[in-house]
């Protein structure tokens, strides 16, 4: 993202002027530290998460205020524009978000990771995020999720399913009058 010696100065400039900090002088080898941390941090996913999340709930509200409104087939099509619209909305917004993450980390993230950070701290935090380790443990994750989802799912079934059956007709009950009234 920020690879060049200009970066590093904007770095070094911005932590030692910005409104996080507070009159914090940044080395440069600091400021190539806090880059190395953003960079591998990927701090753009956290635009990108708050810009799929209302998306994703958007979906979830239309599926259920179509569910028990319009046949299984009707109900299939109509998410399934929703469902295109929603990613075509993503496709033209996350690059929009990621610049303009890119652009304010230098204002945000830098001036903090300065301040808060000595340039040893900065080094374990790089360690941390560069172990092997970390990437293997992170790419087992979905696996433990799946594992983990499945058997609680199978455990809990015989429970849950019957008081979620029971919420969701309760829920449509009330939405069905609310519309009617």
């Amino acid at each position: 993202m920020f690879r060049t010696a200009k970066a590093i100065a904007l770095f070094a400039l911005i932590a030692t002027c910005g409104p996080a900090s507070a009159e914090v002088a940044v080395s440069p080898e600091k400021a190539k530290l806090i880059q190395r941390i953003v960079e591998l941090w990927h701090v753009e996913n956290i635009g990108v998460a708050m810009l799929q999340e209302p998306v994703a709930e958007s979906l979830r509200q239309s599926r259920s205020l179509l569910q028990g409104r319009v046949s299984t087939e009707r109900q299939e099509a109509a998410m399934k524009d929703i469902a295109a619209d929603a990613q075509k909305f993503l496709e033209e917004t996350i690059p929009v978000v990621r610049t303009n993450t890119a652009k304010l980390i230098p204002t945000t993230v830098a001036p903090i990771l300065a301040q808060k950070f000595t340039e040893d701290e900065l080094r374990q935090i790089i360690a941390i995020l560069e172990s092997p380790v970390k990437a293997k443990f992170e790419a087992t994750v979905p696996e433990l999720q799946k594992a983990l989802g499945e058997k609680l799912a199978a455990e809990s079934a015989k429970t849950i399913n019957p008081k979620l059956e029971t919420l969701k007709q309760e829920i449509g009950t009330r939405m069905r009058t609310a519309i009617t009234r």
